[in-house]
């Protein structure tokens, strides 16, 4: 499976998802090119740490929960696609899919808003052109902007 049927499989897996999954949270933090630890599921205790990122060096943050906290779906977006535009909005209505996002013209829906922003910003990440390969950008942290226009957050 490649780079982008694997982000759109993601996505597909934020909108289908009705509750935030720690498993997902890694799944897409190593989509997006982390180094991803984690939480081992068999002879665990209380005093097992728990999964996290790595970064800079030998530096281990704790993983996010992207799927269930807004706050870290945005922040990994500007992180991650710095300038681009995006909007979240909630549908109040008998639907299940209550929140809709728009990410660099591609949209996401899901139970939650943070689900859906994680929906829409796998896909926009997966219809822009790599500049680099995958490897080198876990290897530096970083990646690059799409060669398009730089769009600003609304």
């Amino acid at each position: 499976m490649d780079d982008r049927t694997h982000l759109l499989t993601l996505a597909a897996r934020c909108e289908t998802s009705s509750k935030p999954d720690r498993e997902l949270d890694a799944d897409i933090y190593e989509a997006l090119g982390y180094t991803v630890r984690r939480k081992p599921t068999r002879l665990a205790t209380r005093r097992t740490p728990a999964g996290g990122i790595y970064q800079h060096g030998s530096f281990w943050k704790t993983l996010g929960a992207v799927s269930a906290d807004i706050d870290v779906a945005v922040s990994l977006l500007r992180q991650k696609a710095p300038g681009w535009n995006w909007s979240l909005q909630c549908l109040v209505g008998d639907d299940a899919m209550a929140f809709q996002a728009l990410v660099a013209d591609c949209s996401g829906q899901g139970v939650i808003g943070s689900l859906a922003l994680c929906a829409a910003m796998l896909r926009a990440l997966a219809r822009r052109e790599p500049t680099t390969r995958p490897d080198t950008e876990a290897a530096e942290g970083t990646t690059t902007a799409s060669a398009g226009p730089r769009l600003t957050e609304t």
